[in-house]
């Protein structure tokens, strides 16, 4: 994501800025600098980078956590040690540990149970669920809380704006020569619990720690914790040792993706070494916005020789980290934004970007001095950053590498993107990222749809194209003032939709809607606001986050590639729903006649009516029900329903229910089902509970597999309460 860079709880006395002092005299006031790379993309990385920070600073008042080990210890009494993720004297490094920890966290609901997040354990057996973040913020939050757990060293670099080149980690905010300005003294200034006995009952508080947030919008809301809690609630509740929590505060507000892109904090990796923990970096430009993901699985596929990756990504407004399926998380490794062939708006190669596949540098003491380098193991999987074929040609090995996905996998999977930037605009509509994305997932599905389903663009717009995608049309990102403003509400997309609605239902003739964007300010949409009772809700526009084009007169609109509105109006608004057979809500003559054949205008995308359902005008299906189907009550593992290899139809998942049956292994089984009617999942675990696989995809199908013997148990459920009827098919190995 984007980030303006700037650092938080400093102090800059030739800024002018008023200085407050804590009880313990500490000056903490905000100080606003940008930081750049530390190297070129055109220089080539080096294996070991020089030295940096001497490890007396360990000691020194701005450290954060004390040193113990180091990334390459294997027999160590410490890496002898059982963890979160490995057993006793496992023979593993740190780093190989650290895959192993992002690997074992489970797969929850989200706060508002719209996707799937992940759940975090800390050394002390507290569970919380994982954070709302950016999505670059996701990645440095994991690797530098397992640094900090396991008492591992950690170093990132960059420069700042006078050309010193500066260093954050576990020994704080430091430059070669000492202590970098007035930045923490985390060692003086906060407390560290880690040696006394605590658990989720006595848990330690740190009142000013608890009071802290990120800097930029107001969106590091952590609502499953407290009413109210921050980013600085969440870490609190975290960790015993503070100064990781005021530490992270510092960090995550100071460095972004682009220092991730930078070669002295990561490394390029070939695509067959791909282990989770990795990184994967989406890069459209050299500078500014981007998009991270942390690999969360890697495992074989089906296919011999095939692999199945997912991926994470917090987003920016802030969110929990989004858990994408194998097919979403395919697209994004062969996307040729992540550092592949082709080239951006301004004719720059992606490869040269510093976008794709990346692992994270260790710090390592040497002579005195920590490095950041790599371990020896890895030297083998290393890409130089210069190395430009090799580094373009990693989508496309990602492409055979990755488990191959059918066509209507892959149809339905950037159907649920698109769907998914919509959900995010109906939430923030400022947000152009949103917007580029939902518009770069349309170009895949119009050459998707031509390709396998002989299918036009014009045709694909009429299937699929809604109301709202007009009216939030893609913007410019460096010539649209809108792009900056992250602070816009869910509110203001109803005022801006009800508007929109409202200026075309009352043209007469086909006119298209006011497009949600900057024309020399947003006083179209604050008037019609306040002319509807609703001006208190209007938000104004704030520039929150580095915004150059934030005195551009009216935004740039996109070059738009979709057909044109008025060629399809009548799908993307439909007449307005009866209120009862005769007339409309505007008074316009209307009959029943918009529930003919079975389909319903009042449902979405006009859906057929389940069985026993009838479609009443302007409500939409009435009747009907959720009916058991021949093998309830089977609704937990203890009361699963034994069978055999084989195809059952006629099944049923209602509202807050289960399906379980007692499958013998090895054996293959599958789900069929109109996803358009609800989303169901399914997943095979052992009799302790114990997941053996899941499928949680976004299409009409889901597919299991378990390779051992013995008896197994196959769960079924709707996801977010969905109901739906399903058949199932057992084959066996």
């Amino acid at each position: 994501m984007f980030k303006r860079l700037f650092l938080v709880t400093m102090v800059l006395a030739s800024l002018g800025l008023v200085v407050g002092c804590s009880s313990d005299d500490q000056e903490e006031v905000e100080y606003f600098g940008e930081f750049f790379l530390d190297s070129d993309f055109d220089k080539a990385d080096r294996v070991s980078n020089a030295p940096a920070i001497p490890t007396s600073a360990d000691s020194s008042t701005t450290a954060v956590w004390p040193v113990y080990n180091d990334w390459g210890d294997t027999d160590t009494a410490a890496a002898r040690q059982s963890g979160l993720a490995w057993d006793a004297n496992s023979g593993l490094n740190w780093n190989d540990k650290y895959a192993l920890w992002i690997a074992s966290m489970p797969k929850i609901d989200t706060e508002d149970g719209y996707y799937k997040t992940l759940e975090i354990t800390n050394p002390q057996g507290k569970t919380i669920p994982a954070p709302v973040l950016e999505c670059a913020e996701v990645a440095y939050f994991l690797r530098a809380t397992f640094a900090a757990w396991y008492n591992l060293p950690y170093m990132l670099q960059a420069i700042d704006s006078t050309g010193t080149r500066v260093f954050m980690g576990h020994f704080g905010w430091r430059t070669v020569s000492g202590r970098y300005k007035n930045s923490n003294l985390f060692k003086s200034w906060y407390q560290d619990y880690s040696g006394g006995n605590y658990t989720a009952a006595n848990w330690p508080e740190d009142s000013r720690l608890r009071a802290k947030k990120l800097y930029g919008s107001n969106d590091d809301f952590q609502p499953f914790l407290e009413a109210g809690a921050r980013a600085g609630t969440y870490f609190d509740e975290m960790f015993l040792n503070k100064r990781v929590g005021h530490f992270l505060i510092l960090m995550l507000s100071n460095f972004g993706s682009i220092h991730l892109a930078d070669s002295s904090n990561t490394f390029n990796i070939k695509p067959e070494a791909l282990r989770e923990g990795d990184i994967l970096l989406e890069r459209w430009q050299r500078r500014g916005i981007g998009h991270t993901l942390v690999v969360k699985v890697v495992k074989p596929g089906i296919t011999e020789g095939k692999l199945v990756a997912e991926l994470v990504s917090g987003s920016m407004p802030r969110r929990q980290p989004k858990w994408e399926n194998d097919v979403a998380s395919k697209r994004y490794f062969t996307m040729e934004e992540t550092g592949g062939e082709g080239t951006n708006w301004d004719g720059e190669e992606y490869a040269k970007l510093g976008g794709g596949i990346k692992r994270w540098r260790v710090a390592r003491a040497q002579s005195g001095y920590y490095v950041n380098t790599m371990l020896p193991e890895d030297v083998d999987n290393w890409v130089s950053s210069t190395n430009y074929t090799a580094i373009a040609a990693r989508p496309d090995q990602f492409e055979e590498l990755l488990e191959e996905v059918s066509p209507d996998q892959k149809r339905e999977a950037v159907l649920a993107i698109i769907e998914d930037k919509r959900a995010h605009l109906r939430r923030y509509p400022a947000s152009c990222s949103a917007r580029i994305n939902r518009e770069g997932a349309f170009e895949e599905l119009y050459e998707l749809m031509e390709d396998e389903f002989y299918t036009n663009r014009a045709e694909v717009d009429r299937r699929y194209r809604k109301f709202e995608d007009y009216v939030f049309a893609e913007l410019v990102y460096q010539e649209s003032k809108t792009c900056c403003w992250n602070s816009s509400t869910s509110n203001m997309y109803e005022i801006v939709m009800e508007l929109a609605e409202k200026t075309v239902r009352e043209a007469g003739s086909c006119a298209t809607p006011p497009i949600f964007m900057n024309n020399n300010g947003y006083g179209l949409f604050q008037s019609y606001a306040e002319s509807i009772g609703r001006g208190h809700e209007w938000v104004a526009w704030s520039a929150d986050e580095s915004c150059p084009q934030s005195g551009v007169p009216v935004d740039l609109e996109a070059e738009h590639l979709w057909v044109d509105f008025c060629t399809i109006v009548d799908e993307l608004l439909p007449p307005l729903a009866c209120t009862t057979a005769g007339d409309c809500d505007d008074g316009v003559a209307c009959t029943v006649d918009s529930c003919d054949v079975g389909q319903c205008r009042h449902t979405p995308d006009h859906n057929q009516c389940g069985a026993g359902e009838t479609c009443d005008a302007g409500i939409g299906c009435v009747g009907g029900g959720c009916a058991d189907d021949a093998y309830e009550q089977n609704d937990s593992l203890e009361e699963a329903v034994a069978i055999s290899e084989g195809s059952f139809d006629g099944l049923m998942i209602c509202a807050d229910d289960e399906d379980w049956f007692v499958v013998s292994g090895p054996f293959t089984a599958s789900i069929s089902f109109t996803h358009a009617n609800g989303d169901l999942d399914m997943i095979v675990m052992d009799a302790g509970g114990t997941t053996l696989d899941d499928s949680q995809g976004m299409g009409d199908s889901e597919t299991v597999q378990v390779d051992a013997s013995g008896d197994v148990f196959v769960q079924i459920y709707g996801y977010s309460s969905a109901e739906n009827g399903y058949s199932l098919t057992v084959t066996g190995l």
